[in-house]
C-alpha cells in the first residue's frame, strides 16, 4: 500500500497513486462465512490447552497437546488486540448458547493449591514447537461453533482474492471455561499493560544506519 496521493480509478477499479503506475491501493473486505479452506488446513488439530503471549502489536496463541509423548504445541495464531477483544466476547456468546443447550461443561479438575505457576521457560521446555509454527498463523477475523461435546476455532485471513482459513483448531467442551478465563484475564492486562502505548503517537522505526534508540545495557 502506497502513501503517494490517488487518482480515483474508475468505478469498481483500485484508486492509482499518482507517479506510480505500478501501486495500486483498494478498500476490500470478505466475509468470514464465505472463507476458503485449503486442504492442509481442513482436518484441524486437537488441542487440550492454551499458552498466550503478547506484545503491544499482537497476541501469539498456541494451542497445545498433553494426549502424547512429547507434548506438542499443534498450533500458533497470531492475532491483533482488536481482535484479540471480539474473539473473547464471542467465545463466550458462544458458550452461553452451548450452556442453553447442553447444560454447563464438565469442570475439568483444579490444579492443586499454592501450585506455583511455570515460567514460560518451563512451559516451552515442557512443550515440543516444531520449526514450522516459528512464525505462526496470522488471522484477521474468526468463526466459533460448537456441538455437544468440543468446540471448532477457524482462524480466518480476509486478504484478496478471497478469505481463507489458516488455522483451525479444536477442543472439548471442558476446556472452553477455563479458555475463556485465561483469553480474557490475559486481554485485561493487556490493555492495562500497553494503555499509554496504543494511547500515543505511533512512532517512526529508526533508520538502519542510526545509532539504536534507548539502548539497553548489557
Amino acid at each position: 500500500m502506497s502513501d503517494l496521493p490517488q487518482n480515483p480509478g474508475p468505478e469498481g477499479q483500485p484508486a492509482q497513486p499518482a507517479g506510480d503506475p505500478a501501486t495500486y491501493s483498494q478498500k476490500f473486505s470478505h466475509a468470514p462465512v464465505a472463507a476458503r479452506v485449503p486442504e492442509k488446513v481442513g482436518k484441524g488439530v486437537f488441542s487440550t490447552g492454551i499458552c498466550i503471549q503478547d506484545t503491544p502489536t499482537e497476541f501469539i496463541v498456541d494451542f497445545l497437546q498433553s494426549l502424547s509423548r512429547p507434548s506438542t504445541i499443534v498450533a500458533r495464531v497470531i492475532i491483533s488486540p482488536p481482535v484479540m477483544g471480539g474473539f473473547v466476547q464471542s467465545l463466550r456468546e458462544n458458550l452461553n448458547r452451548y450452556i442453553q443447550s447442553f447444560g454447563a461443561p464438565t469442570p475439568l479438575p483444579k490444579p492443586p493449591p499454592n501450585q506455583p505457576k511455570p515460567s514460560i521457560q518451563e512451559i516451552y521446555e515442557h512443550f515440543k514447537l516444531p520449526e514450522d509454527l516459528y512464525s505462526g498463523s496470522y488471522a484477521n477475523s474468526f468463526l466459533i461453533a460448537h456441538g455437544p461435546s468440543e468446540f471448532c476455532f477457524d482462524f480466518i485471513t480476509g486478504f484478496f482474492p478471497t478469505a481463507a482459513v489458516s488455522c483451525r483448531a479444536y477442543l472439548s467442551a471442558q476446556q472452553i471455561p477455563r479458555m475463556l478465563d485465561t483469553l480474557g484475564m490475559a486481554f485485561q492486562q493487556h490493555q492495562q499493560r500497553y494503555a499509554n502505548f496504543h494511547q500515543g503517537p505511533p512512532q517512526a522505526p529508526p533508520s538502519p544506519e542510526g545509532p539504536p534508540q534507548n539502548p539497553k545495557p548489557e
